[in-house]
């Protein structure tokens, strides 16, 4: 998946000139990629670890992780160029706020996972269509506004309560079991790349396609770490399985930090 890791958000970069603004948002790269889906996975085991093994509930939890979320979007506005700590908080917040949207409508409101799944993939076509009109682009390198980046992090949103809604429909409703699931999607988005790479699928389709897809990845495999073996996981539990992802997004996040600091310097 390479090819796709790497140049997946448009075709050709134009040179910025020194009056362009920067981008807000990382390059498309490996790390981009490990994150995102660390990220995903965090976001499932750590909103079950506070609204479960906490006691908070989910209302409660929702309320918490909202507010948190707010004042880290805030902060992430207010930078005027890709700031890898800012940034990758801000993701991971929002995948825990995501999975926790879904899971409000499932459990407190009594909405079906096909309904959420639909409700999610109209909105969030109907927000991507909104962008592309309004901006002319979808590609993540161009976000060097304030309105495309709001775009940008409502579309990011959607995505998040889409995909853990699909990811527990494959694996619950439809009993595919944790594992199988995960299988499926890496399956699914290494097609997407053999598209891409093979036969030239336009590569702004495939990154989002293959973004979309991260998240019932992450969280299939999230949920095999944390869950119960009677349920189908493997015992971790959502306080070892957080703790280990948070570990490694911190790592690739400080080592990304130092490089960006060495580029500026050099």
């Amino acid at each position: 998946m390479t090819s796709v890791i790497m140049q997946s958000s448009g075709t050709t970069k134009a040179p910025r000139s020194a009056a362009t603004p920067p981008n807000r948002v990382p390059e498309v790269t490996v790390d981009f990629w490990l994150i995102k889906l660390m990220a995903v996975t965090m976001g499932e085991t750590a909103a079950d670890y506070l609204a479960v093994n906490l006691g908070f509930g989910l209302s409660l939890t929702s309320l918490l992780m909202s507010a948190v979320l707010a004042v880290a979007l805030v902060h992430q506005f207010r930078q005027r160029r890709y700031v890898p700590w800012v940034y990758w908080a801000t993701v991971v917040l929002i995948s825990i706020v995501g999975t926790l949207v879904t899971d409000n409508l499932v459990d407190n409101f009594g909405v079906t996972l096909p309904v959420t799944s639909i409700a999610f993939s109209v909105a969030l076509a109907a927000t991507f269509a909104i962008w592309y009109a309004i901006e002319g682009t979808l590609s993540i390198h161009a976000i060097d506004s304030f309105r495309r980046e709001a775009f940008y992090w409502l579309v990011i949103l959607f995505t998040f309560a889409l995909g853990t809604s699909v990811g527990d429909l494959v694996a619950e409703t439809f009993a595919l079991g944790y594992l199988a699931t995960g299988l499926l999607f890496g399956a699914i988005i290494a097609a997407i790349a053999l598209a891409w790479y093979v036969f030239r699928m336009n590569a702004i389709l495939s990154f989002w396609l293959a973004y979309i897809l991260t998240r019932p990845l992450g969280a299939s495999f999230g949920d095999l770490l944390s869950q119960p073996l009677e349920y189908g996981g493997l015992g971790f539990g959502t306080v070892i399985t957080s703790l280990l992802f948070l570990g490694a997004i911190v790592a690739i996040v400080a080592y990304a930090t130092f490089r960006q600091a060495q580029h500026e310097g050099s």
